[in-house]
């Protein structure tokens, strides 16, 4: 039972993750697509990760971004600043898509909802609303048993 020692990381073993980050946020995958200026925004938020996706006013997808696919791992994944940073990241490419206008639907309980939201918002998208599609039962499935840690 000795004392416990908490590994730190050196200034360029960050460095080195800001940037692996960074082009994380550049490199998400776009469909082609034509002419539309308005687009939806679902926001998934849970526990362990936030996972954003782009689709046009129909509903088809035309990008999607989480915060594993752009580098974050294990618990750092459920941080608000890594949500930001997908927010980032989509809105980028709805940017080169030449989508304006988005109606966000922000669905779970995680903490990188507002994050997303106020990220998208100061990346210059104009939200038209935000909505939280999040599944509440109406006491239908009995819920598990509490974990006892």
């Amino acid at each position: 039972m000795g004392k416990k020692r908490i590994i730190q990381k050196t200034e360029e073993e960050l460095i080195k993750e800001r940037e692996k980050v960074e082009a994380g946020v550049k490199d998400v995958k776009t469909k082609a697509v034509s002419g539309t200026r308005e687009g939806r925004i679902y926001i998934s938020s849970s526990y362990n990760n936030t996972i954003i996706t782009l689709t046009d006013e129909k509903g088809n997808k035309l990008t999607a971004a989480s915060a594993g696919s752009i580098g974050f791992k294990g618990a750092k994944k459920a941080t608000p600043f890594a949500a930001s940073k997908v927010a980032e990241g989509v809105s980028l490419t709805a940017k080169k898509l030449r989508i304006e206008r988005v109606a966000i639907l922000v669905k779970g309980i995680g903490s990188g909802r507002d994050s997303a939201i106020r990220s998208l918002a100061g990346h210059g998208l104009e939200i038209i609303s935000v909505e939280d599609v999040t599944p509440v039962p109406h006491n239908g499935c009995r819920p598990r048993k509490v974990r006892r840690v």
